[in-house]
């Protein structure tokens, strides 16, 4: 059984400031540093980093040689990551000392998927592989569409959540991973009962993992509901967190179909990731945990 994950590949340029800027507000930050992210670069790296073998297609340009050199060296396969006449996917992040952050994100050459691009990303995959697809790459309804045509499960978590996700074929979904802000603004509710119940009504035959912050992780369908709560550490930067989570979650549960057992190594891997600065580098290694 193969991962593969068509996700985005982003430069991260971090700052860190007392607050998030305001409107007509020029304000000095105390640090900066550049980092490799984008959310399908972290998946990948936190998927590898949990010990299961994932397939990287996405795109970068020339100036994103260095991600793809990262991606290899923790092992992930980027046999579909092509280099094009587009910019690399960036981001301006701001961090508090709270450990908040706030995200500017520039699609660049993430934007370039297309329909091609991903039959050729797909062509040697298997029935019952793994396809796992974030928001932050164009292409997304037709990945669901030719996901499904070859028999994949289809993980998708819809960060960030923008109105053009309503349109996406989301009955073909198996499992979404969801924070609250996505999972509002996909059911309409706030209330963590509330959206089990409207993700029920509406994806009866999908899993959901619900990621509550500080207070942990829910899963559930249309026959299970299980809970974890987290860990009680100082957070220094939250900026992967959640992208930590969903790759040990999506290794311990696809390697052992256990839900309880993903859900607690996913809650102690982003508990971990939180103690320490930036994106891809803050995700720990499986023997870490």
């Amino acid at each position: 059984m193969k991962i593969i994950n068509l996700g985005s590949l982003n430069i991260d340029h971090v700052y860190a400031v007392n607050h998030f800027v305001r409107p007509g507000e020029t304000l000095d930050s105390h640090s900066y540093a550049l980092f490799a992210g984008g959310k399908g670069f972290n998946q990948s790296i936190a998927l590898a980093r949990a010990g299961v073998t994932v397939r990287h297609a996405g795109k970068t340009g020339t100036d994103g040689k260095w991600l793809q050199k990262q991606l290899q060296t923790d092992g992930v396969d980027i046999t579909h990551v092509e280099t094009c006449d587009t910019p690399t996917g960036h981001a301006v992040i701001q961090v508090t000392p709270s450990g908040e952050n706030a995200i500017i994100l520039h699609g660049g050459a993430n934007r370039s998927i297309d329909a091609d691009f991903i039959r050729r990303a797909l062509s040697d995959c298997a029935a019952g592989d793994c396809l796992l697809l974030q928001n932050e790459i164009s292409g997304m309804a037709e990945a669901i569409r030719l996901g499904h045509k070859a028999s994949l499960r289809i993980a998708f978590n819809p960060a960030p959540m923008t109105e053009s996700v309503h349109s996406y074929p989301l009955e073909l979904v198996d499992l979404f991973i969801l924070n609250e802000t996505e999972a509002e603004e996909l059911t309409g509710q706030a209330d963590p009962e509330a959206i089990r119940n409207a993700m029920l009504k509406k994806f009866p035959e999908s899993a959901t993992v619900l990621t509550l912050g500080r207070r942990g992780a829910i899963f559930f369908n249309a026959d299970t509901l299980l809970q974890q709560e987290s860990l009680k550490v100082h957070a220094v930067d939250t900026t992967a967190a959640g992208d930590t989570f969903i790759g040990y979650f999506l290794a311990e549960w696809l390697q052992r179909g256990d839900p309880a057992a993903a859900l607690k190594l996913g809650c102690r891997a982003a508990a971990l990731c939180v103690t320490r600065p930036g994106a891809a580098n803050s995700i720990p290694h499986i023997n870490e945990l």
